[in-house]
C-alpha cells in the first residue's frame, strides 16, 4: 500500500484508529466507506464515495442508479445494508417489494434478480448482525387493503450469504401502523424455554443456548405524516413494542411472555409502553438496552433487556425520559455502542448522547447545538469502517448533510462543503464499508 499526500500527524491518527477498529482499507483514492441515499419521488439511490481523512462525499460515476422495481409508483422509504457490505436492500413503498443490489468493488450498484414481494407497504428495514436475514415491517397484512385497512406484519427474509438473495419470508402479525424494527445480537441465554432450538452456548451462569430477540415498535393510532400512504386507521390501543424470540434456523419468531398479538383482525397487540407517538427503534450493540425516540413528545425512552432470560423489557431505572430536538423520526447507534444520534425533522439538528454502559442512561453531549443539518432531515447513518462519519437524508433540501464525530466525546463537527445535493426527496440512506477490511465491532 502506497500512501500519499499524509502528513505524519494525519498518519499517526489513522495509525490510532487502525489498532482500535480494525485495518483501513488501501484504496488509491483513499475512500473508506460508500453512502446510498434513495429517492422517494423517483426511486433511484445516489451512491456516494466517502473520503477516509476528510469524511466528504463525491457522487460514484453512474449515480444515481435506477431502482429496479421501476420508476412509477415505488416511492422506497427504507434501506438497510448487511454487515458484509457487499449487498443493500430498498424497501419500495408503494410498489410493495424489495430490491436488492450487489455493491461493486467501485461502489457502484448493480441489481439482482426480480424484486421480492412483500406484504403491503413496508414502512421500515434491519439486518441482523450475522446478515442471516432481513426484517421488514409493513403496513397492512395482505387481507387488508387502504380501502379496508386493518393491522400490519413483520415478514423475515432468509439471505443467500453468497447472492444476497433473498428467499421466502416468514409473516408475524403485529398491530396498526408498525415503524420499526430492531433485532438483538446473539447472547448466551440460560432459562428461555424456547431456547433449545438454537445453539447450545456457556455463560457466566451455566449451559445455555444462544438467543436472539426481535423487537418491533408498534405506533397504533399515531401516524407518521412523512409516509403519505399510510392509512388511517382508528385505535383504541397505545403505542407498544412488541417483543419475540427468534429460531436463529427459520427465522420464525415466537411472542415473549410481556407481548400478546392475536391473529383475530379485531383484536389488538399489547407490549411494552413506547410514548404516545414512537417513531424510531434501535439495540446498542451488547444487546443490553433498547432506546425508541418519540416524536410527538420529543423524548427518547430507554429500556433494559432481560437478555440472560424472557428478553422482556422495563423502562430503565431511575431513568426519566431523554430531551431531544423537536419531532426526532430516526435514530442510530455508534458501532462502538458508545453514542445515541437522534435526527430532529423540525428542528433541522442531529441530537448526540452518551450511553453510560453500567445503567443505559443517556447524556447530552457538549457543543452538539452546533449540529445542524440542511431542512427536512429524515434518516441517520454512521460509517461502519471508522465509525466517526455521520450523514443525514434531507428530505426538504435534496441533500445529504456530514458531521464528523469525535470518538472519545461524541461531539460532531461539520465536514467540509456540506451539505451535499443528491436525488430529489432522499428519504432515507445506509452506509457500507469499502472492501473487506474489518469493521467496528463490539462483541457482547
Amino acid at each position: 500500500m502506497k500512501l500519499k499526500n499524509i502528513g505524519r500527524a494525519a498518519l499517526a491518527t489513522a495509525l490510532s484508529l487502525g489498532i482500535g477498529l480494525g485495518t483501513i482499507a488501501c484504496s488509491r483514492d483513499y475512500t473508506v466507506a460508500y453512502v446510498y441515499a434513495i429517492s422517494k419521488a423517483n426511486g433511484s439511490i445516489a451512491a456516494f464515495a466517502v473520503d477516509y481523512q476528510s469524511g466528504a462525499l463525491t457522487q460514484i460515476d453512474g449515480s444515481p442508479f435506477a431502482n429496479n422495481a421501476g420508476t412509477n409508483n415505488v416511492a422506497p422509504l427504507a434501506i438497510a445494508a448487511g454487515p458484509s457490505g457487499k449487498f443493500i436492500y430498498v424497501a419500495n413503498n408503494t410498489s410493495q417489494n424489495i430490491s436488492v443490489y450487489a455493491v461493486g468493488t467501485d461502489g457502484k450498484l448493480y441489481g439482482q434478480s426480480t424484486p421480492s414481494t412483500v406484504g403491503s407497504y413496508p414502512t421500515s428495514a434491519t439486518i441482523d448482525s450475522t446478515g442471516s436475514f432481513l426484517y421488514v415491517t409493513e403496513t397492512l397484512q395482505p387481507i387488508y387493503t387502504k380501502t379496508a385497512p386493518g393491522k400490519g406484519q413483520v415478514d423475515v427474509f432468509p439471505i443467500n450469504q453468497t447472492t444476497g438473495a433473498l428467499g421466502t419470508p416468514i409473516s408475524q402479525a403485529v398491530g396498526n401502523n408498525p415503524a420499526g424494527v430492531a433485532v438483538s445480537a446473539p447472547f448466551c441465554a440460560t432459562t428461555s424455554s424456547v431456547n433449545s432450538m438454537n445453539p447450545a452456548c456457556t455463560s457466566g451462569n451455566g449451559p445455555g443456548n444462544y438467543s436472539v430477540f426481535v423487537y418491533v415498535l408498534d405506533q397504533e393510532s399515531y401516524l407518521n405524516p412523512l409516509n403519505a400512504s399510510n392509512p388511517s386507521t382508528p385505535s383504541t390501543a397505545a403505542p407498544a413494542i412488541l417483543g419475540f424470540w427468534e429460531n436463529m434456523a427459520t427465522g420464525a419468531l415466537t411472542p415473549l411472555s410481556g407481548t400478546t398479538c392475536s391473529t383475530l383482525p379485531s383484536a389488538v397487540c399489547t407490549g411494552y409502553a413506547a410514548g404516545v407517538g414512537p417513531s424510531a427503534i434501535g439495540v446498542e450493540p451488547t444487546s443490553n438496552y433498547v432506546y425508541v425516540t418519540d416524536a410527538v413528545a420529543n423524548e427518547i425512552y430507554g429500556y433494559q433487556i432481560a437478555n440472560n432470560t424472557t428478553g422482556n423489557l422495563s423502562a430503565l431505572n431511575g431513568s426519566s425520559p431523554t430531551s431531544t430536538g423537536q419531532y426526532p423520526i430516526n435514530l442510530t447507534i455508534d458501532p462502538r455502542g458508545k453514542f445515541l444520534l437522534t435526527v430532529n425533522y423540525n428542528s433541522h439538528t442531529i441530537g448526540s448522547y452518551t450511553i453510560n454502559v453500567a445503567n443505559g442512561s443517556l447524556g447530552g453531549v457538549a457543543g452538539t447545538s452546533a449540529a445542524t443539518t440542511d431542512s427536512g432531515p429524515t434518516c441517520i447513518t454512521i460509517e461502519p469502517a471508522l465509525g466517526i462519519y455521520v450523514f443525514t437524508s434531507n428530505v426538504i433540501a435534496g441533500t445529504v448533510s456530514g458531521e464528523e464525530m469525535n470518538a472519545s466525546t461524541g461531539a460532531l463537527t461539520g465536514i467540509a462543503n456540506t451539505p451535499f445535493p443528491t436525488s430529489v426527496l432522499p428519504s432515507c440512506l445506509v452506509a457500507v464499508a469499502n472492501g473487506s477490511h474489518a469493521r467496528s465491532i463490539v462483541n457482547p
